[in-house]
């Protein structure tokens, strides 16, 4: 038996830019990527705390150090600059696996850097 799990989370980080324009997703700083062990293209759920809404999408890569948190596309319509967000992704395991699996989970301070984890 298959079961979702929490895979990744980076708590409480600042949304510095909604592009209602682009193509579609979220773009993360690459260092937090890194950080919470989240890859380009997977899909994430993001939790805004100042409104309550919740969407998924996949994730672009930013640039490295820059912070940089956007919200692209009909995602940019759920959020707003210096929101606060959380950004989940999921892993589906073994129940047995489950049970021992420890997730990624970092606590960026405010300006979206990696330091606390």
């Amino acid at each position: 038996m298959l079961i979702e799990v929490v895979k990744s989370k980076i708590h409480r980080v600042k949304v510095t830019q909604a592009d209602l324009n682009y193509i579609g997703s979220i773009t993360i700083d690459e260092d937090l990527m890194k950080a919470s062990n989240i890859i380009e293209g997977e899909k994430v759920q993001i939790v805004n705390i100042n409104n309550g809404e919740r969407l998924e999408t996949y994730v672009i890569k930013g640039e490295s150090g820059s912070g940089e948190i956007c919200l692209n596309g009909p995602a940019a319509r759920k959020v707003a600059v210096n929101d606060i967000i959380i950004i989940i992704s999921y892993a589906q395991l073994e129940f047995e696996e489950a049970k021992k699996f420890k997730p990624s989970v970092i606590f960026p301070d405010e300006t979206n850097n990696t330091l606390k984890t």
